[in-house]
């Protein structure tokens, strides 16, 4: 479980390691920070269509003979990036990001459930999440603090040598994965016939599409808006992403017992707190350290309610196709990784159009149509089946 933890740990860092890095990726490739975020959008979109396509290629192969070469995939992709001379070749490496992660996310996601008891799946399915939270407090900070120290490539070697350790952990302690039944198309189309599983699939799009429009242009908002300094961003990012961690916990456990009203809530906050950052940032702009402090403190809280949206989205999608768990989770990353290609391309069009501040109000107003859409959409009947 740690080993599939740490692969999705690995993979998510991978995808959001320009994050942090957008603006020297901009002023070294000299392109717009629109035209950086296009590193994520790439890497999303890729990861979309990798998620189902590879999840029914691969048929009845082991499972950790998959991850490990998906895992190998990804190191080559980073160092690809270290080496990137313009911005041509980074969206070539960001590509093959785009397969290794869609692949190692959607097999390792339904794993709990051939990994432990079954009373222990659904804080085993938490753990596994826990690498995606944990990408934010650790990855993406690690990655701008390496950029600030070495530059942004340093980052993308770092995160190569990362990658191969991980590869190196799948094969060593995970046992023999393979599967006794292939995923099939129809049985993967056959799932959107049903109401909960669109609509989990639908809070899942306008989550993560809210949410990457606006965090993925963050460090410009945070400068630009709030006046924060290049050395103070990683601290930031590093109280949201410890917050996030928390978040995935804490989720992990309201949505075992009930995923819409983890949802719902999650929601709301989610929506409040994004479009409150343009606010407090402009009085940290003019007010100084203490308003900077409760900029720090509302990131946090927008960490801590998107720590929740991975594994409380993926419970819902469980709970709703309890017998197709590997097909709904090659659904579930097909639409979080399209959310997220989405989310940076609409919010790098807002950015380049309206400035820092308007991608925050795009992403605040995603967020509250998730949140009815949490509160009216049809759900799952019963919570998650924990059995195997």
């Amino acid at each position: 479980m740690a080993a599939l933890a740490a692969a999705t740990f690995t993979v998510v860092t991978s995808e959001m390691l320009p994050v942090g890095l957008l603006t020297p990726i901009g002023r070294e490739l000299r392109v717009s920070d629109g035209t950086a975020g296009l590193t994520l959008t790439v890497t999303g979109l890729v990861a979309a269509v990798a998620a189902p396509v590879l999840t029914l290629l691969v048929g009845r192969r082991d499972r950790r003979a998959v991850l490990a070469a998906l895992m190998a995939t990804l190191t080559a992709a980073n160092l690809l990036a270290a080496y990137a001379p313009n911005i041509a070749v980074l969206l070539m490496a960001r590509v093959l990001v785009g397969l290794g992660m869609g692949g190692v996310w959607a097999i390792a996601a339904g794993l709990a459930v051939r990994l432990v008891p079954a009373h222990r799946v659904a804080a085993a399915t938490s753990l596994i999440f826990s690498g995606v939270a944990a990408a934010s407090v650790l990855g993406v900070p690690a990655g701008t603090s390496l950029g600030e120290l070495g530059g942004w490539r340093a980052a993308f070697v770092g995160m190569a040598a990362v990658c191969a350790v991980v590869a190196l952990a799948l094969v060593v302690l995970l046992p023999p994965l393979p599967e006794t039944a292939a995923v099939r198309l129809a049985g993967v189309l056959g799932l959107l016939r049903g109401a909960p599983v669109r609509t989990g699939l639908m809070l899942v799009s306008l989550l993560v599409t809210g949410h990457f429009a606006a965090y993925t242009y963050v460090r410009p908002v945070l400068e630009d808006v709030a006046g924060v300094q290049p050395g103070q961003i990683s601290t930031l990012l590093l109280a949201f992403g410890l917050a996030g961690l928390a978040g995935n916990f804490a989720a992990g456990a309201g949505a075992a017992r009930s995923p819409r009203v983890t949802l719902v809530v999650i929601c709301g906050v989610l929506a409040g707190t994004v479009l409150l950052v343009p606010l407090l940032g402009r009085s940290a702009g003019v007010a100084g350290p203490a308003a900077l402090l409760a900029v720090g403190g509302l990131l946090a809280v927008w960490g801590l309610s998107y720590g929740g949206v991975s594994v409380s989205t993926q419970t819902w999608l469980m709970a709703a196709a309890p017998g197709a768990r590997e097909a709904a989770s090659a659904l579930f990353v097909a639409v979080f990784n399209g959310a997220i290609a989405l989310g940076a391309f609409l919010g790098g069009r807002a950015a380049d159009s309206w400035g820092p501040t308007g991608v925050m109000w795009l992403g605040g107003a995603l967020a509250a149509g998730a949140l009815v859409t949490a509160g009216v959409g049809k759900g799952p009947v019963k919570g998650p089946r924990r059995g195997r």
